[in-house]
């Protein structure tokens, strides 16, 4: 039986978005990493642009942890592992601390990791200690550690909100509101830390002036169970996919490439900004970014988009979410209306717009199985292809975003996060798809006269994990 582990680990929330808890998780994480920790972050739900700023901060990689997309089991598995090396687990809330469902409380609550409340304290004084009660106990049952101070005026503020709090509530210390320290946004969320030339010195000088207000030390250890460990069978074996990285395509989970190299795959990664050509490869996998502040260099690589249009017309696999969508439709027109033509294989024109057109939790079911994930965009897009799938909310959110196929290219807004099928992956990236489905109905077939075999995902339980047996 495996043990249980024990690591200091605090989940920092806040009363809503725009609170400051990514400046606050890095400048924790900095911190305690200046100070020779080993320290672990996560992220609570869907989100690409945190996890680049927090992986800087901690030096270490940064996943997510989703009771819905990710799921009770992998969570768990991913805090575990991360007890067995690090000092300190630090996760980052999503939203408010009990907006959504499951909300970042019900993960606290769940695996007993008690809450880091961060409050903006611009123009409040004893309100301050008002609110920070009211997150406290309106949850009886919510592990609670303390609160600390964003966006803080003065020596002689910080000493106001410090003192106003109540019932013996822990003071974990205060950021002041320095525009040094604060990290610059853009319309999908923080701007992408390979774009901030000064992220380290803004990240060094947070860790600095959170540790000049409060103690440099660890909260208390949390256990955290262990899990149901499982091994992935090497469905894409030898399979060589293409995934583009660079400014316009940078939105992957960690996880997901975990995901794809467990199963075998070989991960070529490639710019389709800079590079004239495909890397060699039998898949390809265009994951979302930024494509609408690139388009026209995307445009002009010609070389690439003809290599892609190769690609294709080769029967080869081809993936596309959101960004990558955009970029395999015949245009893509930015906010100030300038047009690019890019790859033309989706029939559609896209335009951006400054209001958000969609931002929901996602479950598509497709030919190859379900699959989840999230969706979260500014553009419209135009089309009339008709979609084979169009993807669900649990929360009924809104966004029902369909997923278009043309041979072996599939594309969709939709983010998909690998790990909650890998069967459906694996037939949607395999060259011969055939051989997931056949690994899967050998597996079932076993099942059925009692050999002990590996248990891959299923439709209705996605979210539970790598294709897997125990050991």
């Amino acid at each position: 039986m495996r043990q249980p582990r024990h690591c200091p680990a605090v989940l920092i929330a806040a009363p809503a978005s725009g609170q400051g808890k990514t400046t606050v998780t890095a400048a924790l994480a900095r911190l305690h990493r200046n100070q020779g920790r080993k320290v672990r972050v996560f992220k609570c739900g869907p989100d690409f642009l945190d996890p680049m700023i927090l992986e800087r901060a901690s030096g270490a990689p940064v996943y997510q942890l989703d009771m819905w997309m990710v799921g009770e089991q992998d969570s768990r598995r991913l805090l575990w592992e991360a007890a067995g090396e690090a000092d300190l687990i630090l996760i980052e809330g999503v939203m408010g601390l009990f907006d959504g469902t499951p909300s970042s409380a019900d993960l606290a609550r769940h695996f007993g990791v008690p809450v880091l409340a961060v409050i903006d304290g611009t123009a409040m004084a004893q309100t301050f200690g008002a609110l920070a009660l009211g997150l406290a106990r309106y949850q009886p049952d919510l592990p609670f550690a303390g609160v600390l101070a964003n966006r803080v005026g003065t020596l002689r503020h910080a000493q106001l909100l410090e003192g106003s709090l109540t019932e013996g509530l822990r003071w974990y210390g205060a950021l002041s509101r320095e525009t040094g320290i604060e990290l610059p946004s853009r319309h999908l969320g923080l701007v992408q830390a390979s774009e901030l030339n000064d992220l380290d010195l803004r990240l060094d000088a947070a860790a600095n002036a959170l540790a000049s207000s409060c103690e440099v030390a660890l909260p208390p250890a949390v256990e955290f169970a262990a899990p149901d460990l499982m091994v992935a069978q090497p469905l894409l074996a030898g399979v060589r996919i293409a995934v583009a990285r660079d400014e316009a395509f940078a939105f992957t989970y960690g996880a997901s490439l975990d995901l794809l190299r467990a199963m075998g795959a070989e991960l070529r990664f490639f710019s389709p900004i800079r590079d004239a050509g495909l890397p060699e490869a039998d898949s390809l996998y265009l994951p979302g970014g930024y494509p609408e502040l690139h388009h026209a260099a995307l445009a002009g690589n010609a070389s690439m988009l003809a290599a892609i249009r190769a690609h294709h017309g080769a029967g080869k696999p081809l993936l596309a979410e959101c960004g990558g969508m955009l970029y395999l439709l015949d245009s893509l027109t930015d906010v100030e209306g300038t047009r690019a033509e890019l790859v033309g294989l989706l029939a559609g024109d896209a335009v951006m717009q400054k209001r958000l057109a969609a931002l929901a939790l996602q479950v598509v079911e497709l030919p190859e199985g379900a699959l989840r994930g999230h969706t979260y965009h500014h553009s419209l897009t135009h089309t009339e292809l008709e979609p084979i799938a169009r993807g669900l909310s649990p929360n009924g959110g809104r966004g029902a975003e369909a997923v278009y196929r043309e041979g072996r290219m599939t594309a969709s807004y939709v983010h998909f996060y690998f790990p909650s099928n890998p069967v459906a992956v694996a037939a949607l990236l395999a060259p011969d798809r055939e051989v997931a489905f056949a690994s899967e109905s050998r597996r079932r077939t076993a099942a059925h006269t009692g050999d002990r075999v590996s248990s891959n995902s299923a439709p209705s339980t996605v979210g539970a994990g790598l294709p897997a047996k125990r050991p």
